[in-house]
């Protein structure tokens, strides 16, 4: 009998194990694939997520980005410095990272089941029984981050979560990068998303994401995203591409259940402008973490409490991203004009994504110029 069984072993799951081991609960951490394991992402982190461990990340930093540079529609390039005094944007290998994270609890004591599918799940009284491709295991209390696809948090009877659906198509071809500090944003070649390219040590991450209601077939991201590839020379037809949905944060909604919690994506907190999943998902693990450990301390409000921390802490920011994604997306040309082309939108957007500042810091000036633009 564990103190919590954790299914999935992205940055959520990993997470809430690290920090619940830390606090000397008995963790088992399944996961379906074999560790390490590819995981489609671009690989952009937020340096703020160290503040909540205590350990570098250093081993698992394949770049770090001190330079952004845009297009619009492959043309009229825009190009900026990271301000000096924020730190530089990381860019990490998500096999590497998400494992170095469960390598890390794992030391806490953490159980991990990797190559283990979930099957099915039963409440008997007091605790869960989770049936999986190797057998039964038990625990006092269950947290969902199987991601978007994963089934658990239907299981535990989320069967209608509130989120806009996403998608996107990435590749990650390896090959020499002639500057790898630089991070690419090509923002006229799709509606209601763009298409980017992050840089690693030895290759790129190079994709395209749609993030709103006019989401099309995964077949509509392809051209946009080899035309975009062709621009460094490279040719995605010879390389392999992955597809993923994306479940992106639409509104606060209830993410706990009886002795179980949604962490991460299974818990739709995606960005809705940028569609940065990896910091949300990980602040989301380390609430999930501190309260399964208040609930088996004996706090009967502890899960009820995730449901309100995630929406103070998290959705109050996603509210603002939303709004400021409606604006920007609706008129992509003005956005480019009036919001990549002022030369302090790049290092207020830097410092966001850095933890510096908080989107609603900058988005109500932001929603002001750009109303003003569509209005005029």
């Amino acid at each position: 009998m564990y103190d919590c069984v954790i299914v999935g072993a992205g940055p959520a799951g990993a997470t809430a194990a690290y920090h619940l081991a830390k606090r000397g609960r008995s963790v088992l951490l399944l996961e379906k694939q074999p560790l390490p394991r590819y995981k489609p992402c671009g690989g952009g982190v937020s340096p703020q997520i160290a503040q909540w461990f205590d350990f570098s990340f250093e081993p698992v930093i394949s770049q770090k980005v001190t330079r952004v540079r845009y297009t619009y529609k492959l043309k009229d390039a825009v190009e900026a410095d990271i301000p000096t005094n924020t730190e530089a944007i990381w860019m990490v290998r998500r096999d590497e990272f998400d494992h170095y994270i469960v390598q890390q609890a794992q030391q806490q004591g953490v159980t991990l089941q990797d190559s283990t599918k979930a099957t099915g799940i039963e409440f008997c009284s007091d605790h869960w029984q989770i049936n999986t491709s190797a057998g039964s295991v038990q625990g006092k209390y269950l947290i969902a981050a199987d991601g978007a696809r994963g089934p658990v948090a239907k299981w535990l009877g989320f069967q209608e979560r509130e989120f806009t659906v996403g998608g996107a198509l990435e590749a990650e071809p390896r090959l020499p990068v002639p500057d790898g500090h630089v991070v690419h944003f090509e923002l006229g070649m799709l509606k209601n998303g763009y298409v980017w390219n992050f840089p690693k040590a030895d290759g790129y991450s190079i994709g395209s994401g749609i993030f709103g209601r006019s989401t099309r077939k995964s077949r509509d991201l392809i051209q946009p995203l080899e035309d975009y590839a062709a621009q460094f020379n490279v040719n995605l037809k010879a390389a392999e591409q992955h597809g993923h949905p994306l479940c992106i944060w639409k509104t606060d909604q209830v993410l706990h259940t009886q002795h179980a919690l949604l962490a991460g994506e299974a818990a739709c907190v995606v960005d809705p402008f940028t569609a940065e999943g990896i910091r949300p998902s990980i602040l989301s693990g380390l609430k999930a973490a501190e309260a399964i450990d208040r609930a088996l301390q004996g706090t009967a409000e502890a899960l009820a409490d995730y449901t309100q921390v995630v929406a103070e802490e998290i959705g109050r920011e996603m509210r603002w991203a939303q709004r400021l994604a409606a604006l920007f997306y609706k008129a992509p040309g003005l956005s480019y004009k009036i919001c990549i082309k002022n030369p302090r939108g790049t290092a207020q957007m830097v410092r966001v994504f850095s933890g510096e500042l908080r989107y609603s810091d900058v988005a109500q000036r932001a929603l002001q110029r750009l109303s003003g633009g569509l209005i005029a």
